[in-house]
């Protein structure tokens, strides 16, 4: 698989957020994987399908668990059913242990990080899933 087939999905209702996302994965990931972004979950949803569609493996959907439209949790368990291969990272502000589990049960969530987070932890989560494939 080459790195342009692979793609980051970050998905947040507040844009400050997105641009944190932003900074620090094109800063440490570089021209290495696409990035796309999105604040709102449904669009989300149909991006990963047309990612898909336009062959990009699309392999990593961060997203935040706490959305107006759809909790974080529902949205990867979404995804999950149709593409069970993507990793799937939830960030979150909030300590809710029956989201995390049910997105671990049902979204096979790959690591859940508390916002705000760690730069450090968010890479290490990514890689580790990658290295999952």
């Amino acid at each position: 698989m080459t790195t342009d087939e692979i793609t980051i999905l970050c998905v947040d209702d507040e844009q400050i957020i997105l641009e944190s996302l932003q900074m620090q994965l094109e800063n440490y990931f570089g021209s290495r994987f696409n990035f796309e972004f999105s604040e709102d979950p449904a669009d989300a949803l149909a991006l990963v399908d047309e990612i898909v569609a336009n062959g990009s493996k699309m392999l990593v959907i961060v997203s935040d668990w706490l959305m107006p439209e759809m909790r974080g949790d529902e949205l990867l368990t979404k995804i999950h059913a149709k593409y069970p291969h993507i990793v799937k990272v939830m960030l979150t502000g909030q300590a809710d242990v029956s989201a995390v589990e049910n997105a671990k049960v049902n979204a096979n969530l790959h690591r859940c990080l508390n916002k705000p987070w760690n730069e450090q932890e968010l890479i290490e989560a990514i890689e580790s899933g990658l290295s999952r494939i």
